[in-house]
């Protein structure tokens, strides 16, 4: 027998849910913090909720953060709708950490809501590659010192 898809079901969904799952309203505030988001960057629930996504957001990054979201909420989409994301953020003990983020516009009726975003860390791995870039970089020079060498 099926197991019927009831508010109870989709709470657990959103709270073990594998990625981070963040959801702000049309000004950016968040209105939905999910467990795996607290392992992420480090901040309880009771503390995000509430709070402007520039809690999350390095503060080089918060301006043109901003403009984007403003133009998504604007026009209910986002450029990258489908699409995961690298870049940097910043755990509650100020640490940097890289996360890989996924959007979607959240829409009742044709109006924005605000945005879902999927998060999850790749930190570990974004290290390894920028580590793999270098090498690569070392070996090109040293390849091409002894060719012309």
């Amino acid at each position: 027998m099926a197991t019927e898809f009831t508010p109870d079901i989709a709470h657990l969904l959103f709270e073990q849910a594998p990625d981070g799952i963040i959801f702000a309203d049309r000004d950016g505030i968040i209105r939905a913090w999910n467990a795996a988001a607290e392992r992420v960057f480090g901040y309880r629930s009771e503390h995000a909720l509430g709070q402007s996504l520039d809690l999350i957001i390095p503060e080089q990054f918060r301006e043109p953060h901003w403009r984007g979201y403003r133009r998504a909420i604007e026009e209910g989409t986002t450029k990258y709708e489908g699409r995961h994301m690298p870049t940097r953020s910043h755990r509650a003990d100020g640490s940097t950490l890289y996360v890989e983020l996924s959007f979607a516009i959240v829409t009742e009726g044709g109006r924005a809501l605000g945005a879902l975003a999927h998060v999850r860390d790749i930190t570990e791995r974004f290290q390894q590659e920028r580590e793999n870039r270098k090498r690569l970089q070392e070996l090109e020079r040293r390849l091409e010192a002894l060719q012309t060498g």
